[in-house]
């Protein structure tokens, strides 16, 4: 897998599966997939605006005519680079968890088109979602497409002759995460369980879950793995992604344990084995999860407090070029 191509567009995958690759993977930069058979087909999540997803669906059918017709959409989970796209696939019975689908319910594309319109009002987290987000992706004509049949657990589907096997494994990045597991083919399209030369960033959480996660890809007869972010890669991929986890988790632990805060913690952790992956800013929220795991509390975070410490630790390493020539108060 490592010899495979990290170029934006559609790689055939071989025997019907084929992943769309959006390089550098870094925000809402999301991959997706497709699963054709005897003129069936599955496509896995789509992207963060219409201009990026209508480019995909018009690649993948000039060289996979089947996918003129996308008969089955799977969204991996809620996030709006894997969804924002799902009007364009029309007609297409659209899968998802049932916790995926509340959550997309919760805070439709107009919570998030507000919040990106609105960002010079809110200081360093604003400015931090307008540079990496909300400057990239214009999110002006997205219309809430949310999941036609929800399941909890598992679901087994058919394209063509080929068997599908949607599997929950969340909460972990979310709270409906699910892996798609195309066995005859040892493929698996993961969402964002995997990130690869990426910094995860665990909204939902406990960490524990993901790494049972890492582990349920691992049990299984796979090698060819389309990650949420990142490159195609395989069972090593997962390893070195459960290892972050477990370090993290780890790390986390000590100093919890000295009363440190989260971001003292984020601040303390040498992260040199990982010093490669992008987006280290994610550190924080990582550990913020961690903390909430070890005090036992469920539910998701306070985002704007976690996107105002990302937006800190940012702008210390790379300034902040979203701000200049703005009327935003700064407190990096």
């Amino acid at each position: 897998m490592a010899n495979r191509p990290y170029e934006k567009g559609l790689h055939d995958l071989g025997n019907g599966c084929f992943a769309w690759l959006v390089p550098d993977g870094s925000w809402g930069y999301s991959n997706a997939g497709l699963i054709v058979d005897s003129g069936e087909t599955l496509l896995v999540d789509t992207l963060f605006d219409l201009k990026s997803t209508r480019e995909m669906l018009d690649q993948m059918h000039r060289q996979v005519p089947a996918s003129g017709t996308i008969g089955t959409l799977v969204n991996t989970h809620a996030n709006g680079d894997h969804t924002f796209g799902n009007q364009l696939v029309r007609g297409a019975r659209i899968v998802a968890t049932s916790k995926c689908r509340d959550e997309m319910l919760e805070r439709p594309p107009e919570f998030f088109r507000n919040l990106f319109g609105a960002w010079r009002a809110l200081g360093d987290a604003g400015a931090f979602m307008h540079e990496v987000m909300g400057s990239r992706f214009d999110l002006s004509d997205i219309v809430a497409a949310p999941p036609t049949t929800t399941f909890d657990g598992s679901l087994s589907l058919n394209v063509g002759n080929k068997s599908v096997e949607l599997i929950e494994v969340g909460p972990a990045h979310t709270p409906g995460d699910l892996l798609v597991h195309v066995p005859q083919d040892r493929t698996v399209f993961t969402g964002d369980i995997m990130f690869v030369k990426g910094h995860p960033i665990v909204w939902a959480g406990p960490i524990s879950n993901w790494i049972a996660a890492c582990d349920r890809i691992l049990s299984r007869d796979v090698e060819t793995i389309v990650p949420g972010h990142g490159a195609i890669t395989d069972r090593n991929g997962v390893r070195e992604l459960k290892c972050y986890l477990e370090y993290v988790l780890v790390e986390a632990r000590k100093r919890y344990d000295a009363g440190m805060n989260d971001e003292e913690a984020a601040n303390d952790i040498s992260m040199e084995r990982f010093k490669d992956w992008g987006e280290p800013e994610r550190l924080v929220v990582n550990v913020d999860a961690a903390y909430r795991e070890f005090e036992g509390q469920g539910g998701m975070p306070d985002p704007m407090r976690l996107f105002g410490l990302m937006a800190k630790a940012h702008f210390a390493r790379n300034g902040c070029p979203a701000c200049k020539g703005s009327s935003v108060v700064h407190t990096h």
